[in-house]
């Protein structure tokens, strides 16, 4: 099976060449990633909104693009997950001093409890992704079932809409990274700097002007009770006398 759907995956990237599994549904299995900036740490929910016709889901074998080269498979309590891994032509630096020399070719996840049909689910996958803006990341997925399959595996031709296709393979464009993380950072702490900065400073000058008002209508207080007790002991000396 995971050298059929290697095969599969290659023959959808290279000819177009369209594989229908059985009893194929409307909707779709779907990738959405949290960031699609080019070189960025990204997770990868895919969606399995249902089954194949009627017949409930029993795996899900998700195909690595061959640019990506490690991938954690998030653990989903529903399912049993394996990461199938395939040798790499060259070693490649890992960034710690070591080099990889394989890759994670596909992740296969089967259902503990197969999923009905008309019942959804999400299987995340976490990597980094390639920094190569503008390049399109597709994820040839085989959806098994109890009775027949699902090959999502078509890829739209140039100036085709993918939505129009009977079962596309998952993909996505990758973009430009965004600004300097530091840099966009900064601003912010400036502002918040500036801001604390600006309260301190209002505070003083509250504090500071307060200070005289406050005094002063300490004393207007004191003033207004003297004048209420001579005012009640000119009321009284002037009540006649019985």
């Amino acid at each position: 099976m995971r050298k059929t759907l290697r095969a599969v995956g290659a023959a959808a990237l290279t000819t177009g060449i369209v594989v229908v599994g059985a009893g194929a549904a409307a909707a779709h299995v779907t990738v959405i990633p949290d960031t699609t900036d080019a070189g960025a740490y990204a997770l990868l929910t895919f969606g399995v909104p249902h089954g194949c016709g009627d017949s409930p889901t029993t795996k899900v074998s998700i195909q690595v693009p061959e640019q990506v080269v490690t991938v954690t498979p998030t653990v989903n309590p529903g399912w049993d997950v394996e990461k199938v891994m395939a040798d790499l032509a060259e070693p490649v630096d890992d960034g710690h001093g070591g080099q990889y020399t394989e890759r994670v070719a596909e992740v296969v996840y089967t259902a503990k409890t197969p999923l009905p049909d008309g019942y959804r689910d999400a299987l995340v996958l976490s990597l980094k992704l390639p920094d190569a803006a503008g390049e399109t990341l597709v994820f040839p997925t085989v959806q098994e079932c109890a009775e027949g399959e699902s090959a999502w595996v078509q890829v739209p031709a140039d100036g085709e809409d993918g939505h129009d296709l009977e079962l596309p393979a998952p993909l996505f464009e990758l973009t430009a990274a965004g600004g300097d993380g530091h840099d966009d950072a900064e601003p912010v702490a400036d502002d918040a700097d500036a801001a604390a900065s600006d309260g301190s400073a209002a505070d003083g000058a509250a504090a500071g002007s307060d200070g005289a008002p406050a005094a002063l209508t300490w004393a207007a207080l004191v003033l207004a009770a003297a004048g209420l007790v001579l005012g009640a002991l000119g009321f009284v000396r002037s009540r006649p006398r019985a």
